[in-house]
């Protein structure tokens, strides 16, 4: 296995087994050999399966550093923990009891690894009455506080601190609170935060009209604001602080594969998982940078990989454990998966094509759309081997007549560690820079070198390659970015981790530029990321190095 040196630190630190007394207990060649087992033993469930076959081939491409399943997984497979989805969505309703039961929901979530998303928007809005101790309800924030306490005092796993998000609609009658609640560096630091964004509140910001905001108890309309100062509120927030970003709610439950079973309200962490209220979903990525052949993609690599993957994540579906029932229940009904890609910006830099150019749009398109159509095959043979998922019936698939094993197949996730551990770029993002600086395992920071990088620098030709393949990520153009995030969403059943890296410099009216196309191109959101707009950050420049 070619593993540097960063890719050991997070090995040993976050995912290896160790004794009570910390010690070692297995090589990072035990892990795959320990999660490859332990997946590979559901084939023994269904009529056809292949379980020595199949455990050598998983073994194969994930020490191949080929593909990787999402966190939970290399960490809590083959052990008695078992949990091994990292996406979960859980409902808030306008109650005590709710919120706290799903406050002790989160925090067991949060122990075994996961990520946890939510919706505020059910609850009555500050100041609303309280009919059972004739009081006034504190309101949405005043709970995202409790809940972001209740994470901070958990660790996940040991290992991760706990990640969230926190979303509420966009007529929500304290919507100016959320927005501007992160401004604030001390804020709600375990939280990423989005604004729902309907169809109707758009179309009210292009007429530029006023929007009604709505009491969520009464279905009353409290107030109406000028849509066109709300959006630039939301974008001078995000200027200050990277939050929040905006979920084109609309288009979310456009491509909702079960409506017959609900609506979706929120996301997972990064957003690239629209769930249903108790849905959690296992991801995994086929690394693209290990697919260049002589200037070409090994077209049949990467197709046996698809068919490995999501083989592999359906089998994570029944080989995992549950916090709670009713996750299992919608969970293993849906059968969710998200098979997606790393290493976008790598192998483009392999075949000699810039980030922000037509040929990278070109290879993306013909790179995701045959990743889903061949994820389409592969849950339509699953399906035939071992049946369609439960609520199947009903749904978009049954409608079209495409028996299918999953509900979905695709996503597109950040792959931040994950990309680090197979020394490659993350997901579908540029190269953040040559060389710079990464925090990682809640404060360690780390220099990480691009190895391509260091492949090309003695060449007679390396200032030319590193001006013209080298792209980072803010030297790229906004629409650049949207146009990336777009030819990867067109063929992806659930959505995009893209954050569009803005310089310093960048102004207010740029971010709203970004929001009204990302809108007229049919995303499910976008997320903005202003350089030197928090203190703290994951990614900075290292210390030759001006962004």
């Amino acid at each position: 296995m070619q593993l540097d040196e960063n890719a050991l630190l997070i090995l040993r630190e976050r995912y290896l087994l160790r004794d009570e007394a910390g010690n070692l207990l297995e090589t990072t060649d035990e892990l795959f050999r320990r999660v490859a087992l332990a997946i590979s033993k559901v084939e023994d469930n269904y009529p056809d399966g292949r379980r020595e076959e199949m455990s050598e081939a998983f073994y194969k491409m994930m020490t191949n550093l080929e593909f990787l399943p999402n966190s939970p997984t290399l960490m809590n497979a083959g052990r008695p923990l078992g949990q091994l989805a990292a996406c979960f969505v859980l409902p808030v309703e306008d109650s005590l009891d709710s919120i706290f039961d799903q406050i002790k929901l989160t925090a067991k979530i949060h122990q075994t690894g996961g990520g946890t998303g939510f919706s505020f928007s059910r609850l009555r809005p500050k100041n609303d009455v309280v009919r059972s101790t004739r009081g006034v309800a504190s309101g949405p924030v005043s709970f995202i506080r409790v809940f972001n306490c209740a994470t901070e005092a958990i660790k996940q796993g040991g290992t991760r601190r706990g990640a969230n998000m926190g979303i509420l609609r966009v007529d929500h009658p304290d919507i100016e609170e959320f927005v501007t609640v992160k401004r604030s560096p001390s804020e709600l630091t375990n939280f990423n935060l989005s604004v729902a964004v309907s169809d109707d509140f758009m179309s009210s910001y292009e007429k530029d009209e006023d929007f009604a905001l709505v009491n969520p108890r009464t279905k009353k309309e409290t107030r109406k604001i000028s849509a066109r100062r709300l959006l630039r509120l939301i974008a001078e927030s995000a200027w200050a602080s990277g939050d929040p970003g905006v979920v084109f709610i609309d288009a979310v439950n456009r491509a909702n594969p079960t409506p017959h079973i609900g609506e979706i309200e929120a996301t997972n962490p990064c957003g690239e998982q629209p769930l249903l209220p108790y849905e959690s979903c296992c991801l995994g990525s086929i690394n693209l940078s290990r697919l260049s052949t002589d200037g070409d993609i090994n077209w049949h690599r990467l197709k046996e990989l698809i068919h490995l993957g999501v083989r592999f994540l359906d089998n994570v579906v029944d080989a995992g454990t549950y916090p709670s029932e009713r996750i299992s229940a919608i969970t293993r009904g849906n059968r969710k998966i998200g098979l997606g890609v790393m290493g976008f910006a790598h192998l483009l830099i392999q075949l000699g094509i810039p980030y922000d150019s037509n040929d990278a749009e070109r290879i993306g398109e013909k790179i995701i759309s045959f990743i889903q159509k061949e994820s389409k095959v592969a849950s339509n043979r699953l399906a035939a081997e071992r049946g369609p998922f439960p609520n199947f019936k009903g749904s978009v698939w049954d409608k079209n007549n495409l028996l299918q094993r999953n509900a979905t197949t695709t996503t597109i996730a950040p792959t931040g560690t994950l990309s680090i551990i197979a020394g490659t770029s993350s997901g579908i993002e540029p190269i953040f820079d040559i060389n710079y600086k990464r925090l990682l395992l809640g404060g360690v920071e780390v220099d990480v070198e691009d190895p391509l990088w260091w492949k090309i620098k003695d060449q007679p030709d390396a200032e030319e390659k590193l001006r013209r393949l080298f792209r980072k990520a803010y030297q790229v153009n906004p629409l650049a970015h949207l146009e990336i995030q777009k030819i990867f969403q067109n063929h992806v059943d659930n959505a995009v981790s893209k954050t569009v890296n803005l310089p310093e410099n960048a102004t207010v009216d740029d971010i709203l530029r970004i929001y009204v196309e990302a809108h007229r191109m049919g995303l499910k959101g976008t997320t903005v990321f202003r350089n030197k707009s928090r203190e703290y950050q994951i990614l900075s420049c290292g210390t030759h190095q001006i962004c």
